[in-house]
């Protein structure tokens, strides 16, 4: 017996009460909801395993809902269209809106078990893959960003996203992932010095995300650029994120001229979360939402207080630093509401007149990288006694950029 629940949206009474059926003896639990106004007081409720959801229906139609649901927040199951009588323009909608299946109307038996059966295999232990861009706000700034994504969708060209750390590229990358391809994602970037050409084997027809480009050493960059000269052979899409000043590194000589030439033909900025404080309110609250709907926090909610004193922060290390921060507050919190002192509290140890390993946090990120990695080179070459090879090795650095960095960070060798 399966616990999954499947809620199925239907205006048509025959149609709910058989697949009712069908489902209740593959041994799913099943919730039925005969228009969108029921659909959605069940999903306030409690988030099903899967949602069998019609297009067209009396009150709302399906895809009105779907997009609600991911406007606000609450797509984190997938969910999988249904209907007699839908045009592929309606089915190709519904998946740029985060479906992760479509049913033709009368739907085979077997077809309908498949289907079922592979979203709820695609849904389980991630429930939150398919996150809008809601996630990052609603304000002007983001409308205008999710304008910018939608303008650049259908081209093949590689995009570079640029923003400080934590501003959520990935959910831009995510927003131009098309369904049902391969999506990419490398926790290093070592692949681009071994073997560039797997990572487009692993992503062809879909789309290769590559984290913090800037961090790569000559010889990432030049399997970068081979890369490059291949996306259109293996049909992927490259979409590569930065926080670091790649004019800057490249005026340094610290970064190939002809790779940046080409990564900055088409560049989209993703704004740092102050600038948009207006959406912090309702993303502090999506957050706790997400946190108690996968069962990690007990049952929580912010005083208006609370929310205020989010919304006033500065939040240098953006959306992943709020959600950290909402996560700890909803563990922490004495009681059932989210107190203004209890968010001090916990922001007391990202005032700006705090340090991490001695480097201040009330200097920009450029100077603040400077200072870190000054202490950092300098402690690794006292630890390996100047030995620049075995230095060299531990940064995993080549030996000329790691001689450059320290001239530009100006520290002098001894015995050297």
């Amino acid at each position: 017996m399966s616990n999954n629940t499947i809620l199925v949206v239907d205006d048509e009474v025959g149609i709910r009460e058989l697949l009712s059926e069908i489902l209740r003896d593959e041994g799913y639990q099943v919730a039925l909801a005969e228009n969108a106004g029921q659909a959605r007081n069940w999903r306030k409720q409690a988030r099903p395993d899967l949602v069998l959801l019609d297009i067209w229906m009396p009150d709302t139609d399906g895809i009105t809902l779907l997009k609600e649901w991911a406007s606000g927040g609450l797509l984190t199951m997938p969910v999988v269209m249904m209907s007699g009588h839908g045009t592929i323009d309606t089915a190709v909608e519904a998946t740029r809106m985060g479906a992760s299946g479509y049913l033709e109307k009368p739907v085979p038996l077997q077809k309908l078990l498949n289907t079922v059966g592979r979203a709820l295999r695609g849904g389980q232990g991630k429930p939150l893959t398919i996150l809008p861009l809601a996630s990052l706000g609603r304000g002007p700034l983001i409308a205008d960003l999710k304008k910018r994504l939608e303008q650049v969708a259908n081209l093949r060209t590689p995009l570079l996203l640029t923003g400080e750390p934590g501003t959520g590229a990935d959910l831009c990358a995510r927003f131009l992932h098309r369904p049902n391809t391969p999506w990419v994602e490398p926790d290093t970037l070592a692949a681009l010095t071994n073997a560039p050409f797997d990572l487009l084997e692993r992503a062809k027809g879909g789309l290769l995300f590559l984290k913090e480009i800037g961090d790569l050493n000559r010889l990432a960059q030049k399997g970068l650029l081979l890369l490059l000269g291949k996306l259109e052979k293996y049909s992927v899409r490259l979409v590569c994120a930065t926080s670091m000043p790649l004019a800057g590194l490249t005026a340094q000589g610290a970064y190939d001229q002809r790779l940046y030439e080409i990564l900055s033909g088409l560049c989209i900025n993703v704004p740092a979360l102050r600038e948009h404080r207006e959406d912090i309110p309702e993303l502090a609250s999506q957050i706790l939402s997400r946190c108690i709907e996968s069962g990690e926090v007990p049952l929580r909610q912010f005083s208006t207080a609370a929310l205020n004193g989010l919304r006033n922060h500065d939040w240098p290390g953006n959306l992943a630093q709020l959600t950290g921060a909402v996560h700890s507050l909803a563990l922490t919190c004495a009681g059932d509401e989210i107190s203004a002192d209890d968010v001090k509290q916990i922001l007391v140890s990202s005032s700006p007149t705090q340090a991490v390993a001695g480097v201040p946090l009330n200097i920009p990120l450029r100077e603040a990288r400077d200072m870190f990695e000054k202490i950092y080179f300098e402690q690794l070459i006292d630890q390996e006694n100047s030995n620049m090879t075995r230095v060299a090795e531990r940064a995993g650095l080549e030996r000329t950029h790691l001689y450059r960095k320290l001239k530009l960070l100006g520290i002098k060798l001894r015995n050297h």
